[in-house]
């Protein structure tokens, strides 16, 4: 007899933007993917009686977690309900997707693009096919196997003494022969996942701006990319860069919105794209009249000084972009968001804009 469900397994993404639950009610075990306000996405993992010939709608109708018919499912007979303290959760490097398993084997896998409004459900280990309520992870596992390697050898470097450190390092390294010597350094995740820091490459004079660049966004892909595009891998690691004359220390607050933002709302920052300050407009940090920022790989199409080629950088296998911030109105966002971002940086070009910030 069913009864209410009791969760086994709670856990929130490293980046807090996501959390999986695993409940049991007696009947069956089903994964549950969370964002703030809902679940995304589900996967019935197994059922702890016989399984009936067809689905139940009075249980789905009753919002209850199916059980799957017998031809669906490994164990028609049903199986042993998992325990509690044998199960966890292994994270995508990305945060949106996560892998449950079972004395540290995957028994359910809610990906990134699982998605219960496209009827895209998670996988399951004792799934047959693909059912409304569960796809075979068995089928999947070629392609999710080494993705769930790579998210434990992700976590396991995250984890180490010296990963971090050694990160920055190289992105000192790379940047020092294009930008100059390092100033000033400041933490912009406040201690949360991902790590995020902004590195200040003061004026010299062959250069008369500074340019600031984000430390620890490339560290970890973002999410959503692989989603929108065939091949994620030149567009899934990126850091921001800031050429400015403002005092580096209010022009660095951007960053402090900027560099986890990807994490944070499942989202993903590539070329051409715009996003709008959360704040009052009086409290945007790269000047009056501005509230959004764009976001180009190539700033030589607006006016000033040909851009530094940042370039070179690769972590993990995959190259890093970089993305120049120019701030933007609202009435120009509208632009890009209607008309396309070329739209938005041919109006910036006709009028001189610079893609250098200044007071």
């Amino acid at each position: 007899m069913s009864t209410p469900p009791v969760t086994l397994l709670e856990s929130l993404s490293p980046y807090g933007s996501r959390k999986v639950t695993v409940e049991y009610d007696g009947l069956t075990t089903a994964a549950y993917l969370h964002d703030d306000s809902a679940a995304i996405s589900a996967t019935w993992i197994a059922n702890h009686q016989p399984a009936p010939e067809t689905t139940d709608q009075a249980r789905l109708d009753a919002g209850r977690a199916p059980l799957m018919p017998a031809t669906r499912t490994k164990h028609p007979d049903g199986r042993p309900p998992p325990q509690a303290g044998t199960l966890e959760a292994l994270w995508f490097e990305e945060g949106d997707g996560v892998a449950i398993l079972e004395q540290g084997q995957p028994i359910a896998v809610i990906a990134g693009w699982s998605d219960a409004g496209r009827g895209m459900p998670g996988y399951s280990s004792d799934v047959i096919g693909q059912t409304p309520f569960g796809w075979s992870l068995d089928e999947a596992m070629e392609s999710l196997a080494p993705r769930l390697e790579r998210a434990r050898a992700y976590w396991r470097w995250r984890a180490s003494a010296t990963g971090w450190e050694q990160f920055q390092q190289a992105l000192f390294g790379h940047l020092k022969p294009r930008l100059g010597a390092g100033g000033h350094y400041w933490d912009a995740s406040a201690g949360h996942q991902p790590q995020t820091g902004v590195t200040e490459r003061p004026a010299v004079s062959s250069r008369p701006y500074t340019i600031l660049s984000t430390v620890g966004m490339s560290c970890q892909r973002m999410p959503v990319v692989e989603q929108v595009l065939d091949d994620p891998s030149g567009y899934a690691r990126i850091e921001l860069a800031l050429a400015t004359t403002l005092p580096s220390a209010q022009a660095a607050r951007v960053f402090l919105w900027l560099a986890t933002y990807p994490w944070r709302a499942v989202t993903w920052f590539g070329p051409g794209h715009s996003v709008r300050w959360y704040g009052e407009p009086a409290a945007f940090p790269l000047g009056s009249g501005f509230g959004s920022v764009l976001l180009l790989d190539s700033p030589g199409a607006l006016a000033g000084p040909e851009a530094p080629d940042l370039s070179g950088f690769t972590f993990n296998g995959d190259p890093v972009r970089w993305l120049w911030v120019v701030p933007i109105s609202e009435a120009d966002r509208q632009l890009a968001k209607d008309h396309g971002s070329a739209s938005l940086v041919g109006r910036l070009a006709e009028q001189r804009r610079s893609w250098i910030v200044e007071p």
